[in-house]
């Protein structure tokens, strides 16, 4: 049971991304294979540049910096489009500074669950939209 609690806590910013929602997105918006931010990386997408469609399943502990980094490379036109999946923390600083107002968000109903758990997520999630 360890892991399962260290995964579901804030100890852990490792939330896999649900294959079969991936999938809808993916169907949707062609996503590049590029992942910046993919589980146990060996590389930091903070200072890699993007391309294309991009997906964007960001640490939770960091969102702000992943979204800036996103709306970056749109500003730079290195990407096309940005879909990020995050927890909905609408009271979030982050979220009224770069994203209210600013992209198209969908609010899942339900709540996930990430990777191949069984147990859903302590937390409602988003998918945020920017398109360049």
């Amino acid at each position: 049971m360890r892991g399962r609690n260290t995964l579901f806590s804030s100890k852990s910013d490792n939330w896999a991304t649900p294959k079969e929602f991936y999938n809808e997105l993916n169907e949707e918006f062609k996503f590049n294979k590029f992942d910046p931010c993919p589980l146990n990386n060996s590389f930091d997408g903070l200072k890699t540049d993007w391309i294309g469609n991009v997906f964007i399943n960001p640490p939770y502990s960091n969102i702000r910096a992943w979204i800036e980094k996103g709306l970056n490379e749109l500003k730079k036109r290195n990407v096309n489009l940005l879909v990020y999946l995050v927890p909905a923390r609408t009271d979030t600083r982050w979220f009224h500074d770069l994203v209210y107002g600013k992209a198209e968000l969908r609010f899942i109903k339900g709540r996930l669950k990430f990777g191949d758990n069984k147990n859903s997520a302590p937390f409602p999630s988003m998918v945020i939209i920017f398109r360049g």
